[in-house]
């Protein structure tokens, strides 16, 4: 089987800086010259969550679960690329794409069930679906929405 993680390096292109890296990292730069891809985040991690993504560098891959902010890929990484586990774990937030069925007119309100900050609501119109609408301020970016949504129009990404 063809690892195309290692495609980039005949290529000679960047490592995808935007892909959704693990929590408390103290910057992308740093992570991406000190890791060192030993993949001790990744079996420590309590949900599996923690893949090998582009270079063989550890991402999170929402479609196997939730990040519940354990701290373990922090604690378990023998390199300085974390920052304190008080401190906030990323800006990552959920944004919910065109193919969402409630956008179709179908009932579905998935998303909202597994969100435990409660940070999904749904807007009642009359006469259309309740559509889900996302509090920026509520929502910790943990995933729980994505693995649940039937037609995967979750998205968890970086605000900038």
């Amino acid at each position: 089987m063809v690892d195309l993680t290692k495609r980039r390096l005949f290529t000679r292109q960047e490592v995808d800086k935007d892909s959704i890296r693990l929590p408390w990292l103290k910057d992308t730069e740093s992570f991406i010259q000190g890791c060192t891809r030993c993949g001790d985040c990744s079996d420590a991690c309590e949900t599996n969550i923690i893949v090998k993504g582009d270079g063989g560098f550890p991402t999170i891959d929402f479609s196997r679960g939730e990040c519940t902010f354990c701290y373990r890929c922090a604690e378990a990484c023998p390199e300085q690329l974390f920052t304190a586990v008080e401190q906030r774990p990323w800006n990552a937030k959920a944004n919910i794409q065109a193919g969402c069925l409630a956008h179709q007119q179908v009932e579905c309100r998935s998303c909202g069930d597994m969100c435990e900050p409660m940070a999904i609501q749904f807007q009642l119109s009359a006469g259309r679906v309740a559509m889900p609408v996302i509090s920026l301020e509520d929502c910790n970016g943990c995933g729980a929405c994505v693995a649940v949504c039937p037609s995967t129009a979750i998205l968890i990404e970086h605000q900038k």
